[in-house]
């Protein structure tokens, strides 16, 4: 029998400041049980393993995934069993539990407390891309930056990026040391930055990383074709229950018969309308089975006219996608609030 062919994933530039990373990036947070329960070290790093081996180099972590770190460490068990200078790791500070409440915390002293922290998880000397996670509406953003631009004239840091940041606060920060990207979430039913956000950034020279760019697992049958773990923390997402559920069950049925027309499934037509916004767009989607890693990687394979994109733009509606984008808990964080104070 012969031997199915290895997809070649692409190397691109992220940003104009010179990283460089693989096409598709993988999420890790899932592998810690941000949506389900967490998998064993063992399991995640074999598994982290597999998707450096199939040409993914871009891993994308934060100190805020699992208990007690769990993701960083994880990662930082598979990178001593890989080579550290072809990979492009990110990891993330901000978020902090305080009083089993969540806080975002960009104080100067913070950012470096997570710096050196994340450092010594991963165990690593430097961290390629380390982003904000969130924007800390208390402190401005020149503060925040500013100790990053410490950390990268230190070289703890080599690029800076920012989760979910408002237009002003992506162009006062750009003000004090170049933004490598933004993470922004971005998928089929997730498009309200493509307006006035993606061209701004487009100006900077700013790449966008696509996170939950299958919809938290939307597009890949979660919730439609299968019923969610109890445990799930999507059994609380608006999207993901009631009757907004039964209505955005009609989106994915209508993606995944257009899927079928062209030969490849849900989640590899939503990743592939991703991969054809730009060369400046990376989706980071995260998984916990091998299977649906390869599915993934499928997606880079797929190519789209003009006219398909226009059609897969005609299935999928914002106006029809039922429930808010995010967890209530999280909503407040959201880019369109997220101003700093004047200097």
């Amino acid at each position: 029998m012969e031997e199915k062919q290895q997809i070649q994933i692409p190397r691109v530039k992220l940003g104009n400041q010179g990283l460089e990373v693989s096409r598709l990036g993988f999420g890790c947070g899932g592998l810690s049980g941000i949506w389900n329960a967490p998998v064993p070290h063992e399991a995640g790093c074999l598994l982290i393993k597999r998707v450096f081996e199939k040409g993914i180099t871009f891993f994308d972590t934060a100190d805020a995934y699992g208990d007690d770190h769990d993701n960083e460490i994880m990662i930082g068990k598979a990178l001593k069993e890989l080579p550290r200078e072809q990979i492009q790791l990110a990891t993330k500070f901000g978020f902090a539990m305080e009083g089993g409440q969540v806080a975002i915390r960009g104080t100067p002293e913070y950012v470096r407390k997570c710096c050196e922290g994340s450092l010594k998880r991963l165990g690593v000397d430097y961290i390629d891309l380390y982003y904000q996670h969130r924007v800390d509406t208390t402190v401005p953003i020149e503060d925040t930056v500013g100790e990053l631009k410490k950390l990268v004239e230190e070289g703890k840091i080599k690029y800076i990026g920012l989760s979910e940041p408002s237009i002003d606060t992506i162009k006062r920060a750009y003000a004090i040391h170049p933004i490598t990207a933004v993470q922004m979430e971005y998928s089929l039913w997730s498009r309200e930055i493509e307006d006035e956000l993606i061209p701004f950034c487009r100006e900077l020279g700013i790449g966008i990383v696509a996170y939950s760019p299958l919809g938290h697992g939307f597009f890949g049958g979660k919730a439609t074709v299968e019923s969610l773990p109890a445990e799930s923390l999507l059994t609380t997402h608006p999207r993901f229950i009631g009757e907004n559920l039964e209505k955005n069950k009609v989106i994915y049925r209508k993606v995944a018969d257009l899927a079928a027309k062209h030969g490849c499934t849900a989640p590899q037509l939503a990743l592939a309308w991703l991969l054809h916004q730009g060369d400046d767009v990376i989706p980071i989607p995260g998984t916990r089975k091998a299977e649906n890693l390869e599915e993934n990687i499928g997606s880079v394979a797929i190519k789209l006219s003009k006219d398909e994109m226009r059609e897969i733009y005609d299935v999928v509606t914002m106006n029809e996608v039922s429930g808010e984008r995010e967890l209530e808990m999280l909503a407040k964080y959201s880019w369109r609030y997220a101003d700093t104070p004047a200097r």
